[in-house]
């Protein structure tokens, strides 16, 4: 059986497998992915990319381009409710509250964009970059030891020193690795997703929404911009698939549709699952692989990219031979806490999303949205800070993203610019601060040979 070798190889060309190949070729490694599809994602499926995200693709250099191929979702940032969506009225969007002067949160936008466009822009940028991207390729199991992983596929075996699973929430990889999942399971009823065309780029002009809900006795549910003019989705509750949906689109729209096409019916359960480990010996979990959470906080494909940024400077400085390989370590302290946050957050949201009821103890939405997130322990140096992860406080605390700051007059270069891909030292409101691509390392007089010493302490695997 011939073979061949990579120093990582992917499980799963969906948009975190993708985004990890870029993030790795971003670092110089070289990568392989497998994607047992023949093409990208025939669904719309995610469509919300929040400021982290852009964020990480502005890093990789291809926020223009996202943010260009996304166009047709420009202004398509309010949400809108009414009985049908002939009545329905566009809402104000969210404003950050209280006193002080407002503060920039990010150098990107977010950006709506159905994940059928991004992922075949996506995969050309990965090839482009130099990563070996296959699909219609499968792999039919593997067989791990202290060196590497040999992943075996039809008539061909693949040499890799890691492996990541970006196979899925039914991930192959996890089930073979043993790693059980823990959380509250289902979430709310099960759920149908009307994948349709119709033009209402009439009805909607002036009302452009992201998202509409609609509260028809008969009819009620959710409908979701694709494209603003023709690709829409429809989300309803009760699981019923075989509904006749021409019928209960043209009451939930409330205009004739003589141009109705139904594309796909599609069933699903919302999860709130996430991953007891992270790793096992040279695997890693990424997206859906390590965490399932309910849409409502558009949180699951945003949640995986920042796995993959995580992991990915981390795999690159082990195979140089600059880090130990106990740094991996750090990857599930930092990022399964991480996943199990924003999965409890995403539960709980879709509860007041049911019942219509706020729930005062959740999180600001900056922090899901910029990633305010912060890491207790992992390839950082704790600073002792104790407040709260719910309060969006962009100070620059050890364990947090960078926080945003213009570094010229034209608005084109940001602190966040300064991070990565190599270990960077710069002062923030009057402290130093050592970077690296996802948070900050360290903090307060920080100077170069404290920097030094902390990043050979990492760099050892000689973690908080």
């Amino acid at each position: 059986m011939s073979g061949r070798r990579t120093p990582v190889l992917i499980a799963g060309g969906g948009l975190v497998g993708l985004t990890a190949a870029l993030v790795l070729r971003h670092h110089d490694v070289d990568v392989t992915l497998l994607e047992r599809r023949s093409t990208t994602s025939p669904q719309p499926k995610a469509r919300r990319f929040h400021v982290r995200s852009m964020e990480i693709f502005r890093e990789l250099g291809l926020a223009e381009l996202v943010h260009e191929a996304a166009k047709d979702l420009a202004g398509h940032d309010h949400m809108a409710t009414g009985r049908t969506l002939a009545e329905a009225e566009r809402l104000p969007l969210w404003q950050p509250s209280g006193e002080g002067p407002e503060v920039e949160v990010s150098p990107e936008p977010p950006c709506l964009i159905a994940q059928d466009v991004l992922e075949p822009v996506l995969r050309k940028a990965a090839v482009e970059a130099g990563a070996q991207v296959r699909f219609g390729t499968e792999m039919l199991g593997f067989d791990d030891d202290a060196d590497g992983v040999t992943a075996k596929l039809h008539g061909e075996e693949i040499r890799a020193r890691y492996l990541i699973a970006a196979d899925g929430a039914r991930s192959g990889i996890r089930e073979a690795l043993g790693i059980t999942r823990s959380g509250r399971g289902a979430v709310g009823e099960p759920s149908v997703n009307v994948y349709f065309h119709a033009d209402l780029a009439e009805v909607v002009r002036g009302r452009e929404f992201n998202l509409c809900r609609l509260t028809h006795p008969d009819a009620g549910g959710a409908l979701a911009s694709v494209d603003g003019r023709r690709r829409w989705v429809f989300m309803a509750a009760g699981g019923e698939t075989d509904r006749d949906w021409p019928a209960v689109l043209r009451t939930a729209l409330g205009v004739p549709v003589p141009d109705l096409e139904i594309l796909s019916v599609l069933g699903w359960q919302a999860e709130m699952l996430v991953a007891d480990r992270y790793s096992a010996g040279r695997a890693h979990l990424v997206g859906d692989a390590a965490h399932v959470m309910p849409p409502f906080a558009a949180s699951g494909a945003n949640t995986g990219i920042a796995d993959v940024h995580n992991l990915g400077w981390k795999l690159a400085a082990v195979l140089r031979g600059e880090a130990a390989p106990e740094l991996l370590d750090s990857y599930d302290a930092e990022r399964r806490p991480a996943g199990w946050f924003v999965a409890d957050e995403s539960t709980r949201r879709a509860d007041t999303f049911l019942t219509g009821e706020d729930d005062p103890t959740l999180a600001h939405p900056y922090v899901l949205a910029a990633g305010g997130f912060q890491y207790r322990a992992g390839a950082l140096v704790p600073d002792g800070s104790t407040e709260p992860t719910i309060d969006f406080a962009p100070a620059g605390r050890v364990g947090t993203r960078i926080p945003h700051r213009w570094l010229d007059d034209a608005r084109t270069r940001s602190t966040l610019d300064l991070a990565g891909p190599e270990w960077t030292v710069t002062e923030f409101d009057g402290d130093r601060l050592l970077l690296r691509p996802d948070h900050v390392v360290a903090w307060r007089g920080s100077s170069a040979p404290e920097a030094e010493a902390v990043r050979a302490r990492l760099l050892a695997g000689v973690l908080s």
